[in-house]
């Protein structure tokens, strides 16, 4: 696969997590409807995470002429989900709503603040 098209690829499974995760965030919780979105939210951060680590980074320094910053946003994606999920296995609301603000906020708010800096694609598109 192209950057290109990895790039379209991750954008149609970040986009839709996001309006679910704000959806999740403003709602009711522990609803069926809540628990439904949850695991489509999470199924979601993780393909749109998976996706990324295959997406070399442009900007900044480089790890392997590969991996950049921006891909431990990836690796924070795939904390928060498992522990989300444990802790409300285990009836921990507080950890798994910890764990679930710390993936909004983290890989979706800050990350994609990132992808709207200068010399990344999300920039070029929308701003030149």
């Amino acid at each position: 696969m192209t950057y290109l098209q990895l790039a379209y690829l991750h954008l149609a499974t970040v986009l839709p997590a996001f309006v679910i995760g704000t959806i999740l965030l403003v709602n009711r919780k522990g609803t069926p409807r809540h628990k439904l979105m949850g695991k489509c939210y999470m199924l979601l951060m993780v393909i749109t995470a998976s996706i990324t680590l295959v997406m070399p980074a442009h900007v900044g320094p480089r790890l392997l002429d590969h991996f950049g910053f921006i891909h431990l946003f990836s690796l924070l994606v795939f904390y928060h989900v498992p522990n989300a999920i444990v802790a409300i296995r285990k009836g921990n609301v507080a950890r798994h709503k910890s764990s679930m603000l710390g993936l909004y906020i983290g890989g979706l708010i800050i990350a994609g603040s990132f992808a709207f800096m200068p010399g990344r694609l999300l920039h070029t598109w929308l701003f030149t």
